[in-house]
C-alpha cells in the first residue's frame, strides 16, 4: 500500500470540499430516534452515493421503520471482505438542526447534531474506498453495513441479527464510531443490560392499619443491597440501581415500587455470570412477608471483548499509522456500547473508533476536528489495504 499512498492522499485532497458537502448534508438530515423517515433518508443518499462508486447497495427494512444498509464493492478479488461499520441514526430529537445546523468555525471544528457520531464516520468510510478505487487498489473485496437504529441498541428490531449474518467470514472490520483527540482506537468495550426490578407488596393506610401492609420499598431496600453488592470493579462488574420508584403517598404502606438497573461487563461469560447472580437475588426469600419480586431484561448491549485477534488488528493499524506519516495511536477500552460487539461475536477481528476525532457526543455541545475527516480517511484506505 505504500506506493500507492500518494494517490489516496492526492484523491482525497481534491475531493475535500466533496466530503465536507456530504459531511454537511447528512448532519443536516435529522435521524434521531423518533425519525424513522429521517433515517430514511440518510440511507438513500448513501445508496446513491455508493452506487456512482459501482458499489452494490443492498438496503434491507427493519420493522421498527429503520434499516440496515449493507452494500459490496466487488472487485474481482476472490479474497474475505473488509468489513466497514457504521450507523445512521442519531440520538437527538426533531427540530435540533434548526438550533444547531452543520457549521465549521474559524478554529476549525465542525458542529451539528451527530456531526460526531456518526455522521463523519458515514463520509470517511465511503472516500477511504473511493481513494482506494482510484489508487487502482483491489486485493479485497469491501463490505460496508451501516445501521439504523444502533442508538437505541436494535431494541424493537432484528437488526444485530442481521447485522452477525453480514459480519461472518469478513477477514477484519473497521468502525468508524466516534474517534478520540489523542488518538486512542479502541479495542475493547464494555456491554450493558437495562434490567427492571419489581416488588409487589400490600398497600394500606400507615394511621388506621398499618398492620395490613406490606412494605414494596422496605423489601426493595433488602434487594437494591443485595443487587449493588454484586458489583466488582476489579473485573469490570456492575450493578448500578439508578433509578427506584414506589408508593401513592407518604401516608400509606407502599404497594409497589420499581427498580431500573444498568449492569455493565466486559465479556460475555461475565454478562452471564451477572445475569444468573441477580436471578438468584429474586429469588431468594422476602425479608417482608407476603411479596414477590420480579425481574425483566429489557435490552441487552453485548460487550465488545478484547480479543488476540482483535489485538493483531489493531498492531496493524499502529504499524500502517506509524508507516504513511499519520503518527502515533495507542489501543485503549471503554466503557460505552457499540455495534463492534456483533462483529467480534461473529468472529471477525475489530478494531472501533476510526471516526472523526472530536468530544462531547450526545450533547449540543459535540465537535468534530475537521481535518481529521481528512487525515482518518486516508489512514482507514491505508489499514484497509495493509488487511
Amino acid at each position: 500500500m505504500l506506493k500507492q499512498i500518494e494517490a489516496v492522499r492526492a484523491y482525497v485532497e481534491g475531493r475535500r470540499q466533496e466530503m465536507l458537502d456530504l459531511w454537511r448534508d447528512l448532519v443536516n438530515t435529522e435521524s434521531g430516534p423518533d425519525q424513522p423517515e429521517g433515517v430514511g433518508a440518510v440511507c438513500r443518499r448513501l445508496c446513491a452515493e455508493l452506487e456512482a462508486a459501482g458499489i452494490r447497495t443492498r438496503p434491507m427494512p427493519m420493522e421498527d421503520g429503520s434499516a440496515v444498509l449493507a452494500a459490496d464493492w466487488d472487485n474481482g478479488s476472490g479474497e474475505a471482505p473488509v468489513l466497514l461499520l457504521g450507523h445512521m441514526d442519531t440520538v437527538f430529537h426533531p427540530g435540533t438542526v434548526r438550533e444547531n445546523p452543520f457549521r465549521i468555525d474559524p478554529d476549525g471544528t465542525a458542529h451539528g447534531p451527530g456531526v460526531l457520531d456518526m455522521k463523519a464516520g458515514l463520509v470517511i468510510a465511503l472516500y477511504a474506498v473511493r481513494a482506494l478505487q482510484a489508487a487502482g487498489w483491489a486485493r479485497r473485496p469491501v463490505r460496508f453495513l451501516f445501521a439504523g437504529d444502533e442508538e437505541t441498541a436494535h431494541r424493537k428490531s432484528d437488526a444485530a441479527a442481521v447485522m452477525a449474518g453480514e459480519a461472518k467470514g469478513c477477514a477484519a472490520a473497521f468502525n468508524f464510531e466516534t474517534g478520540y483527540l489523542d488518538d486512542g482506537l479502541v479495542v475493547g468495550r464494555k456491554g450493558a443490560a437495562m434490567v427492571t426490578f419489581r416488588v409487589e407488596g400490600v398497600s394500606a393506610h400507615s394511621g388506621n392499619a398499618p398492620e395490613k401492609g406490606r412494605s414494596a420499598i422496605v423489601e426493595m431496600a433488602h434487594r437494591v443491597i443485595a443487587l449493588e453488592g454484586l458489583t466488582d470493579l476489579s473485573r469490570g462488574k456492575l450493578v448500578n440501581c439508578g433509578l427506584i420508584s414506589g408508593g401513592e403517598s407518604s401516608n400509606a404502606v407502599p404497594g409497589s415500587c420499581t427498580v431500573n438497573a444498568t449492569l455493565r461487563f466486559p465479556t460475555m461469560a461475565i454478562k452471564e455470570e451477572l445475569l444468573e447472580e441477580c436471578r438468584r437475588v429474586v429469588a431468594a426469600p422476602s425479608a417482608v412477608p407476603d411479596t414477590s419480586v420480579t425481574m425483566r431484561v429489557d435490552a441487552v448491549l453485548d460487550p465488545m471483548e478484547h480479543t488476540g485477534a482483535g489485538q493483531r488488528l489493531y498492531e496493524l493499524v499502529e504499524r500502517t499509522a506509524r508507516e504513511i506519516g499519520y503518527g502515533e495511536v495507542h489501543p485503549f477500552q471503554v466503557g460505552g456500547g457499540s455495534d463492534s460487539a456483533i462483529t467480534v461475536n461473529a468472529g471477525v477481528p475489530t478494531v472501533c473508533a476510526m471516526g472523526a476525532r472530536g468530544e462531547f457526543n450526545h450533547t449540543e455541545r459535540e465537535y468534530a476536528v475537521v481535518e481529521s475527516l481528512f487525515q482518518r480517511t486516508v489512514l482507514a484506505a491505508a489499514c484497509i489495504a495493509e488487511v
